[in-house]
């Protein structure tokens, strides 16, 4: 009797054991798997955008009830067009805003503050004026991301790429809690700094980590396009939900779903990232770190292209701030239209990104990049032509278009040209030789720097451009320069031939059988 119960134990001890090797088994094919990881990619940059976008709809109502927005004294009244507020988000979009829960004084007077002293003065709002308190506020994130871009990029070579993924990644839910909990403008600018720091982590980390995991060129320009995705798709549902969730349920709603988002996202990469610091080579020092900047800096195609980026994602920067303004003037819109007259160039930017860098890639994507720029700077010689809202969807979808399908090209093209000219075998990844590794690191943050300068420095000059040239001449002007830059862009990089030298998908998987097998894995391995 006492022999079969001992049976009985061993055979549960085996069964449990048995059960134990298979979780451990799934959770490694689950870490190796690649798609995996740059589905966790996909879904951080994702909630980064949707928590960019979800606060613009909330922003005026919300500090027009709390005091937060400075008033000049002795106005109690400003004259708003049909009761509407536009305010510029000086990184994302005009966004109106009907602030209904403030009194009217007449069909189109909102009453903002109550008068104080003398008798008050009334006098309207100038829509060229921006509201500099919120200005600011959404501002800083762009601010912050740009000083924080290249400290990241700089500290991948010692921390890898998966630990400032989650470290940023944490930053964002701090921020969200942050936005819930705070009712103040001091701690709203702080929150908006924290997800600065925290985008910056992501974005350089995140693309690094894509391109590493895709060694093979024609798929990394798919994968990379797809994760570039993300950032159109983040902003076409954060509008929406910002601004539904307010409405009807209440200021913390919204970034409470996305705390809770955030916080699934954070559960997920500490229990399938294996975040591990890589070890210490005579590569990582500061010395190596420096010289591994100082060429990607002063390389001609990196900066040509980077520039290319620059120049594409500027033309949205400035158009966002003026279009409205200038519809307000020339179109008349409806209040609807002007909520929704950005959704054009995002579906625009998500298709040219999710299905253009496999076509970019089989026809070159400097060609590529290069139809992209005409199209781009077409699109803006035609935006002044619209005599109608309808009328503006075309040039504004072609728009959209055009920078999705460069980014699609030239993003992935970046990886290309450092694995080709600065780095090393194919195993050189975290656990490697870190050559890899650092340069990856180096030449994201260069770009995301050149696409966090366009929103942080566009709209401020495109506001200014704007006074001076008027609205129609800043779009041609806009235009001008990106078609004449296709043709540079053209000019230096057919210098370069980075074909013949790729790695080629099947070169790493099937080469010389046996052997490429083993450093396929020791590929993985490095990395994982």
């Amino acid at each position: 009797m006492s022999g079969r119960h001992v049976l009985i134990l061993s055979y549960k001890d085996n069964s449990d054991t048995r059960r134990e090797l298979e979780q451990l088994k799934m959770k490694s094919r689950v870490r190796e798997s690649r798609d995996f990881v740059t589905a966790l990619v996909y879904f951080s940059l994702f909630l980064d955008n949707v928590l960019l976008t979800v606060i613009v709809p909330i922003l005026p109502d919300f500090l027009a009830q709390s005091g937060d927005v400075g008033l000049p004294e002795n106005i109690s009244t400003f004259n708003v067009p049909n009761g509407m507020l536009y305010t510029k988000t000086f990184d994302l979009h005009y966004v109106p805003n009907m602030l209904r829960k403030h009194p009217l004084a007449g069909p189109s007077v909102l009453n903002l503050s109550t008068p104080i002293g003398p008798p008050p003065t009334v006098r309207k709002v100038n829509l060229d004026e921006e509201n500099v308190s919120i200005g600011i506020l959404l501002g800083v994130k762009a601010l912050v991301q740009l000083i924080f871009n290249p400290i990241v990029g700089g500290s991948t070579a010692k921390f890898g790429y998966r630990i400032p993924i989650v470290f940023g990644t944490f930053n964002l839910l701090l921020a969200a809690l942050v936005f819930a909990i705070g009712d103040n403008y001091i701690s709203l600018v702080f929150a908006r700094a924290v997800q600065g720091i925290g985008s910056a982590c992501i974005g350089v980390c995140g693309m690094s980590l894509v391109a590493q995991l895709y060694p093979e060129e024609e798929k990394r320009s798919k994968i990379m396009g797809i994760v570039l995705g993300s950032v159109a798709l983040g902003v076409l549902v954060g509008y929406p939900v910002g601004g539904c969730l307010y409405d009807f349920v209440g200021k913390a709603a919204p970034f409470y779903i996305v705390s809770i988002l955030i916080g699934v996202d954070l559960l997920l990469q500490c229990k399938f990232l294996e975040l591990i610091v890589p070890a210490e080579t005579p590569e990582d020092s500061a010395e190596n770190n420096t010289m591994t900047w100082w060429p990607l800096c002063t390389d001609l195609i990196v900066f040509v292209v980077v520039l290319a980026i620059c120049i594409s994602t500027s033309t949205m920067a400035i158009l966002e701030p003026c279009l409205p303004i200038w519809l307000l003037s020339n179109l008349n819109p409806k209040k609807w239209q002007l909520g929704t007259v950005f959704i054009p160039d995002s579906v625009g930017y998500l298709l040219g990104t999710n299905f253009f860098g496999k076509v970019a890639y089989q026809i070159g994507q400097i060609k590529i990049a290069v139809i992209a720029l005409i199209m781009v700077g077409l699109s803006c010689i035609l935006i002044p032509s619209a005599t109608t809202v309808w009328s503006l969807m075309l040039p504004h979808f072609v728009l959209g278009l055009g920078i999705g399908i460069l980014d699609a090209a030239l993003v992935p093209f970046l990886a290309t040209y450092v694995d080709q000219k600065y780095g090393g075998d194919v195993d050189g990844g975290e656990g490697g030789n870190g050559e890899f590794f650092s340069n990856y690191g180096a030449i994201y943050a260069i770009q995301q720097m050149a696409v966090s300068l366009a929103y942080s420095i566009g709209p401020l000059l495109g506001g200014e451009l704007a006074k001076i040239l008027g609205f129609p001449w800043l779009m041609r002007s806009m235009g001008s320069i990106n078609c004449l830059y296709a043709p540079i862009l053209l000019f230096i990089t057919s210098r370069v031939n980075l074909q013949g030298s790729l790695i080629k998908s099947k070169d790493v998987l099937l080469n010389n059988g046996e052997d490429a097998n083993h450093d396929y894995k020791r590929f993985y391995n490095s990395i994982d």
